[in-house]
C-alpha cells in the first residue's frame, strides 16, 4: 500500500462509497419479504442481513477476479477511468434508490466501467465476449430462472398443505414457514455478500492493477476484501427502506410460505452463479422470485404496472450509468481539474438526492405502509393462476377467510337468518 497516490486513493475512497450504497440500495434483496411478512422486525432483519453480508465477502473471489481482469482489458487502462466508472454507479444507485426501484446495483457498476473505458481507449478496450456470457445472458437468465423457480415451489407448498385445516395445524404451519423464512434470508444475505462485495473487491484490484501496485491477474489483498466487506455491511445495516416497501409489497403481497419460496430459490441461483464466476445482479435475481411466488399462489396479483417500472429501470441502467461514466471520463482527461470537478459533481449531486428524499422519508417506522393499492389481475396472472384449482384448505384459503371482512348485521331486521 506504500505506492498508492493521492488519486488512486480517491478512487478506493469511491469504491468504497459505492459499495456503501449497493448496501442499503441492495438490502431489500435479502430482507424484503421476510419484512413484509413480519417474520423479522426490520431492524432486526437489516441487523442480520448486515452481518451475513460481511461474511459472505469472504467466501469466494471468483466474481472479483470476473470484474478486474475479465470485462476491461487492464493493459493502458487509465486509473481515472475506474473513478469515472464509479460516478457513474453511485449517481445511478442514488437515483433509483430515491424513486424505490430495485435497480441493478451491479449494472450500473458494470455500465459505468465500459462506458468510462470506452471513452478512454475505444472499443478495443472492452472484452465483448465476457461481457455477453457473464453478464447479459445471467441478466436475462436469472430473473427467468428464479421466477420459474420460485413458481413452482410455492405451487409444490401449497399443494402438500392443501388438506391441512384445523387452525391449530395451520398456524404451526405459517410459523414453521416463518421460521424457514429467517434461514432462507440469512442465506441471500450471505450469497448477497459473496457476490456483491466482490464486484467492489474487482474494481479496487482493477485500479490497484491500473496504478502499478498489483501484478495484473492478481487476487484482491486481504485488506481489498476486508474493507469492502465492513462497506457493504454498513450499507446494509442503515437499510434501503425504499426498496424494501417495493419489493416487499409493491410488486405483490407475499404471506410466509411464497416468501419462503422466493428467498430460497433467490439464494440457490445466487450462489451457483457467484462459484462460476457469473457476476450475478441479486436485485434481478430477487424480484424474479418475488413475481414468481406472487404467480404461484392462487389469488395471487403481480402489481404489473410496478413491475414495468422496474423492467424499464432494469433496460436503462447499463446504457444510463455507461453515459455518466463516459461524460465523467471526458472530463477527467483534462487533467487533474477535470479530476476535482467530477468529485465535485458527485458530491453535490449525491447531497441533493439525498435532501430531495428527506421530503418524504421512509424508514423502519413506516416501510410496511400501504404500497401499491389494489390491482386487478391481469392476463398474465389469471392465466397462471387458472392452471390448477385453489387448494381447498390450505394457508391461501386461510388468507382469504381473514382478509374478507363479514357482512355487518342489519339492526332494522334483526330476525334475518344467516345466509350460508
Amino acid at each position: 500500500m506504500e505506492h498508492i497516490t493521492l488519486l488512486l486513493a480517491i478512487v478506493v475512497v469511491t469504491a468504497l462509497v459505492f459499495d456503501f450504497t449497493n448496501g442499503f440500495h441492495d438490502t431489500a434483496n435479502a430482507m424484503a419479504t421476510t419484512i413484509s411478512t413480519g417474520a423479522l422486525k426490520p431492524k432486526t432483519a437489516v441487523a442480520m442481513s448486515a452481518v451475513l453480508n460481511l461474511i459472505g465477502a469472504f467466501l469466494s473471489v471468483e466474481v472479483a477476479k470476473t470484474i478486474s481482469g475479465g470485462i476491461v482489458n487492464e493493459d493502458g487502462l487509465r486509473t481515472e477511468v475506474i473513478f469515472a466508472a464509479l460516478v457513474g454507479a453511485i449517481l445511478w444507485n442514488l437515483l433509483t434508490w430515491l424513486v424505490g426501484l430495485p435497480s441493478s446495483s451491479s449494472h450500473a457498476l458494470f455500465g459505468g466501467l465500459i462506458g468510462a473505458a470506452v471513452m478512454s481507449a475505444g472499443w478495443s478496450s472492452i472484452n465483448g465476449g465476457t461481457v455477453v456470457t457473464k453478464v447479459l445472458l445471467p441478466a436475462i437468465a436469472a430473473p427467468l430462472v428464479a421466477g420459474l423457480a420460485a413458481l413452482l415451489a410455492t405451487r409444490l407448498t401449497y399443494r402438500i398443505n392443501r388438506h391441512v385445516t384445523d387452525e391449530n395445524q395451520l398456524k404451526s404451519t405459517a410459523k414453521g414457514y416463518r421460521a424457514g423464512q429467517i434461514a432462507s434470508a440469512g442465506l441471500v444475505s450471505l450469497a448477497h455478500g459473496t457476490n456483491d462485495a466482490q464486484k467492489t473487491m474487482g474494481i479496487i484490484t482493477l485500479a490497484l492493477v491500473t496504478g502499478g501496485v498489483l501484478a495484473p491477474g492478481s487476487n484482491p489483498p486481504m485488506w481489498v476484501i476486508v474493507s469492502a466487506g465492513v462497506a457493504i455491511a454498513l450499507g446494509t445495516y442503515l437499510g434501503g427502506w425504499r426498496i424494501i416497501r417495493t419489493m416487499g409489497s409493491g410488486l405483490t403481497d407475499l404471506k410466509p410460505p411464497q416468501g419462503f419460496a422466493a428467498q430460497t430459490s433467490a439464494a440457490t441461483v445466487i450462489l451457483a452463479s457467484s462459484h462460476l464466476g457469473f457476476s450475478l445482479s441479486t436485485t434481478q435475481s430477487c424480484s424474479g422470485a418475488v413475481m414468481g411466488a406472487g404467480l404461484g399462489r392462487k389469488g395471487g396479483v403481480v402489481r404489473w404496472s410496478t413491475a414495468t417500472r422496474m423492467f424499464v429501470a432494469w433496460g436503462l441502467t447499463l446504457p444510463a450509468a455507461g453515459l455518466v461514466g463516459a461524460g465523467a471520463e471526458f472530463l477527467t482527461k483534462q487533467g487533474p481539474w477535470g479530476v476535482a470537478v467530477v468529485a465535485f459533481l458527485l458530491v453535490t449531486g449525491s447531497g441533493a438526492i439525498w435532501l430531495i428524499s428527506r421530503r418524504k422519508p421512509v424508514d423502519h417506522t413506516n416501510v410496511n405502509d400501504g404500497v401499491g393499492g389494489d390491482e386487478p389481475a391481469g392476463v398474465v396472472t389469471t392465466a397462471i393462476a387458472a392452471v390448477s384449482p385453489p387448494p381447498t384448505g390450505s394457508p391461501a384459503t386461510t388468507d382469504l377467510t381473514t382478509t374478507i371482512d363479514a357482512p355487518a348485521s342489519q339492526p332494522s331486521d334483526p330476525a334475518r337468518p344467516a345466509t350460508v
